[in-house]
């Protein structure tokens, strides 16, 4: 199959999927095919490819921590169901991917099923993995698996439950999907365990989740949980545990994110103490709450975080990629400019040359007529042809070799590398001319384009701000808003 038919069903199938787990993003994707339509047009996007399946459109929640912490039994709390195997010691060494479903059973689908749909996160993770681990990346069933669940707390989110850190050198394919994880989730809940505050687990953790993320821009989607406190109880100062814990995170140099104490009170401890019981209760419940709390607004960041990304890819055609398109586009005209000025020059000597040698000047005057040309001087003018015909070859074969110097030269490293090469070659294809200083595919349709999606980003916002707000207290309907959707782009003429 075509890869901009697999691009159009997987773009199809999102649409579907948004118009029953959240209508107000089903017309961001139309705006995302009118950006990829742009983009195709000036060579920046290739067949196949897709701002929309960048990121994953789900809200992502990451679950990270040590072994024994309790991140599966705050995860089966959390979804009123048991889904994750629990235990002090490791009780799975996979990524696990949760997913809704309606079906009443829990399903546990290999890692290729994540692998190759872009809808998911960690979407050809096995080319990343491969990429820091030679030749494992074809074995991702090893390292992630998707779970689907019942559970209502799942519909329209998505939960990544990780293998604990331990003490021993983490494997380097598995930091690197811990990494990817970090980056792609909209918050993260990075679990300790209380009754082992100062072991090499809490150390190796601290080192790689607390330092890595000190500097972050989205630092405030850490929280950091000391899970199973109830074991604290028992100590002669309870509250230094907590105290030594923050401690050890200030000295990793911890500055943002926030500090939770929580427990299960199903396999809590008796605690004889009713005050202190009480006490401990409060705490766990008070913590226990916002952090759920804190999941649930998830949904409402990635809605606008979406359009957000899309109010960035914009900006990245307009603020990077044509300024970048123009440079070079100006720099192989003015060099292939000079290298063709040279070669004319080069020419008339060769033309005066020819033609002193020839006798055609009387004087100041040059005699060329065609029929004297003809009769007198027929090599002159066969000579005369193959150097028009080389001129001809040499201007292509300097066209080709600017560029191609060029290309190597100022196409921006990194993840889009290729992106900008094949932006550029679009712009130096023989039959464009060189005098055209616009890149291939700007003009002022495409920027007409743009200011559209500009203009709906504006009124996707204002949809979604009427959805999730009612600042005058008027008390909006909100089924009818989701009925209707955030359509402005319906209401366009053709």
């Amino acid at each position: 199959m075509p890869q901009d038919s697999q691009i159009e069903q997987r773009l199809n199938r999102l649409e579907a999927h948004l118009k029953q787990e959240n209508p107000i993003l089903q017309d961001v994707v139309k705006s995302f095919r009118q950006l990829d339509t742009i983009s195709r047009k000036m060579g920046f996007l290739g067949s196949g490819e897709s701002y929309a399946v960048r990121t994953p459109w789900w809200p992502l929640i990451s679950i990270l921590g040590t072994y024994s912490s309790g991140k599966s039994t705050f995860i089966n709390a959390y979804l009123n169901y048991k889904l994750q195997s629990t235990g002090n010691q490791a009780v799975d060494d996979k990524f696990s991917v949760l997913c809704y479903t309606r079906d009443d059973e829990v399903r546990v689908l290999p890692g290729l099923a994540l692998d190759s749909d872009a809808r998911f996160p960690l979407y050809r993770i096995g080319d990343a993995i491969e990429e820091v681990a030679p030749g494992e990346g074809k074995h991702v069933d090893s390292y992630v698996q998707l779970k689907t669940c019942p559970s209502e707390k799942l519909r329209g989110k998505i939960l990544i439950d990780s293998p604990g850190f331990d003490a021993d050198a983490q494997r380097t394919s598995t930091l690197r999907i811990t990494d990817r994880i970090i980056d792609l989730s909209d918050l993260v809940l990075v679990f300790f365990d209380a009754r082992h505050p100062e072991t090499g687990s809490m150390r190796d953790t601290l080192k790689h989740l607390v330092q890595s993320t000190v500097k972050r821009r989205d630092a405030n989607k850490f929280l950091y949980i000391l899970n199973q406190v109830d074991v604290t109880a028992r100590e002669d100062n309870p509250e230094e545990v907590f105290a030594a814990w923050q401690r050890a995170l200030a000295q990793h140099g911890l500055t943002a994110g926030k500090y939770f104490s929580i427990y299960n009170p199903e396999a809590a401890v008796p605690i004889e103490d009713e005050k202190l019981k009480m006490r401990y209760e409060r705490k766990m419940k008070a913590d226990t709450e916002e952090i759920h709390n804190r999941i649930e607004e998830v949904k409402v960041e990635r809605a606008y975080r979406i359009v957000g990304m899309l109010e960035e890819s914009v900006q990245q055609i307009e603020d990077r990629v044509l300024p970048v398109l123009k440079d070079f586009l100006s720099a192989w005209r003015r060099q292939v400019l000079m290298i063709d000025g040279i070669g004319l020059a080069v020419l008339a000597v060769l033309f005066l040359v020819l033609t002193l040698w020839a006798g055609a000047w009387n004087g100041l005057s040059l005699d060329l007529g065609l029929p004297r040309l003809l009769e007198v001087y027929p090599g002159v003018c066969i000579l005369g042809a193959v150097i028009v015909a080389l001129l001809g070859w040499g201007h292509f074969t300097v066209r080709k070799w600017v560029a191609r110097r060029l290309i190597e030269k100022m196409a921006p490293k990194g993840k889009e590398h290729h992106r900008f090469v094949q932006a550029f070659r679009k712009n130096v294809v023989w039959w464009r001319s060189i005098l055209r200083r616009n890149p291939a595919g700007w003009g002022l349709h495409t920027q007409k384009g743009l200011a559209r999606i500009k203009e709906n980003i504006k009124l996707y916002i204002q949809k979604m701000n009427d959805y999730f707000t009612d600042p005058s207290g008027a008390g909006a309907d909100v089924a009818s808003v989701q009925a209707q959707g955030p359509a402005p782009q319906q209401e366009e003429k053709p």
